[in-house]
């Protein structure tokens, strides 16, 4: 069996990683500066925790099969230069998923937003159906021990993120998997410090299709008008399945999908994620599973953790956390929330928090993003800013920004508290959009906002 070392293998990823190969019986060690919680647990749960924390050159032995660097390992990082110097097998993240399922069926889930989702919606539906496969994916999901498997499984589904894989490799994570069947879902700018331009960001999808193998499928949202371009140019030496919004209708807050002769009662609901589901059901097409057979498992489908996630609710109001903030995924959530509830008020409350969200520049991006709410908040923190090295960010270029001038603008968790405190709940919902957590905030204590 193979021996492998892991350089940072605290990464919420690359430890669930660590963990799936120690499972298949290969030998794993790891180093890293930091592990936080849950990785550190889960490790020492595996038996793969570090004993010591730090770099050590000595843990890079030529017997190494292979050496898999973290995103957040420094060019400089000794055991790096150690492994480099052994002439070692050194690895991204995504480059050592791809020698891992070379003679696998490979899914790729691609696009600015709703990978995970998509994702997930397909590895439910597969368990549901008693399939073998293995998985990446980028969030946890419910049924799922691990965010990663990696076994002697047939067939491997990916989350694939066009974020760079490492610091010795630049390219896009999803330019290594080569998937015979791949998914993307839209293409909107994101990740601005990595790609300075939206032509720069675009042509990281165009390598992505032209890589593929000629007679892949490539399933594509047809609503997306500078991806339905992209593939009309890129594409041709594939098997190209346009994906749209699938008939449905919404009845008291409940979405019934129908796709031919059959439909469902669905758990999530939202133009998103009807879309989603269109593409997972043209993967699990291409798979082999019927159609009824996916609308029954689909029916059972909660959601990723952190996906329009239900916090509280009672017949007159709902509390929701949602990982949006990207334009795109506000955009989409929030409109997803006010069409599903037409008759209630809608409270929408964004942190900003990635390094492309909390520039200036950046801001007009989000122009009527948060129309569709009744009352709009926007939260950030100095911390933030402080952490990415960015300058202060007045609250007026962020109501430029949104272009709505009655947007609360909130820099304290003590002030979004208060905020929230003076908010009217009744026939309401409440939506807490982010990708971090307001500084601390306690989403258990909100139920004490339904109203009574």
């Amino acid at each position: 069996m193979a021996k492998v070392h892991f350089i940072a293998i605290g990464g919420s990823v690359m430890h669930q990683l660590a963990i799936a190969l120690r499972n298949k019986g290969y030998t794993v060690s790891g180093s890293d500066d930091e592990i936080f919680e849950p990785a550190r647990s889960n490790l020492a749960a595996a038996g793969v925790l570090p004993a010591d924390m730090g770099w050590d050159p000595a843990r890079i032995t030529p017997d190494l099969d292979a050496v898999i660097l973290g995103m957040h390992a420094r060019a400089d990082n000794p055991e790096l230069q150690q492994a480099q110097s052994l002439g070692l097998r050194i690895y991204s993240f995504p480059e050592y998923i791809y020698q891992e399922s070379r003679d696998k069926t490979r899914v790729a889930i691609g696009g600015s937003h709703g990978k995970t989702t998509i994702t997930a919606m397909i590895m439910h539906v597969l368990q549901q159906c008693h399939r073998r496969f293995d998985y990446l994916v980028g969030a946890r999901l419910e049924g799922f021990a691990q965010s990663v498997n990696v076994t002697d499984a047939p067939l491997i589904v990916c989350e694939a993120d066009e974020y760079p894989a490492s610091v010795l490799e630049k390219r896009p994570k999803f330019h290594f998997l080569h998937p015979q069947i791949a998914v993307l879902s839209g293409i909107a700018w994101d990740h601005i410090n990595v790609f300075p331009t939206f032509e720069n960001y675009l042509e990281q999808f165009a390598i992505f299709i032209r890589t593929m193998e000629p007679g892949g499928k490539l399933i594509y949202n047809h609503t997306d008008t500078a991806l339905r371009d992209l593939v009309a140019k890129e594409a041709g030496h594939l098997d190209c399945i346009p994906y749209e919004v699938p008939e449905h209708t919404i009845i008291n807050g409940h979405t019934r999908v129908r796709f031919g002769n059959a439909s469902t009662d669905l758990m999530v609901f939202g133009a998103h994620n009807l879309l989603n589901i269109h593409a997972a059901l043209h993967v699990c097409r291409t798979l082999g599973i019927g159609d009824i057979d996916f609308l029954a498992a689909i029916a059972t489908f909660k959601g990723a953790a952190k996906r329009m996630e239900l916090v509280a609710r009672n017949e007159q109001t709902a509390i929701y956390r949602d990982f949006a903030h990207a334009p795109s995924k506000v955009k989409a959530t929030i409109q997803a929330l006010r069409n599903q509830y037409p008759d209630r008020k809608l409270i929408a409350v964004l942190e900003l928090h990635t390094y492309s969200s909390l520039n200036a520049g950046f801001m007009v991006q989000y122009a009527g993003a948060l129309d569709p709410a009744d009352v709009a908040a926007v939260f950030y923190s100095g911390h933030a800013l402080e952490i990415k090295r960015m300058p202060y960010l007045e609250p007026e270029v962020i109501r430029e920004g949104f272009a709505r001038k009655d947007l609360t603008v909130l820099t304290e968790k003590k002030k979004l508290e208060q905020f929230l405190d003076k908010q009217d709940l009744h026939n309401t919902n409440l939506l807490m959009m982010s990708s971090g957590d307001y500084e601390g905030l306690d989403f258990g204590g909100l139920k004490k906002y339904l109203s009574v």
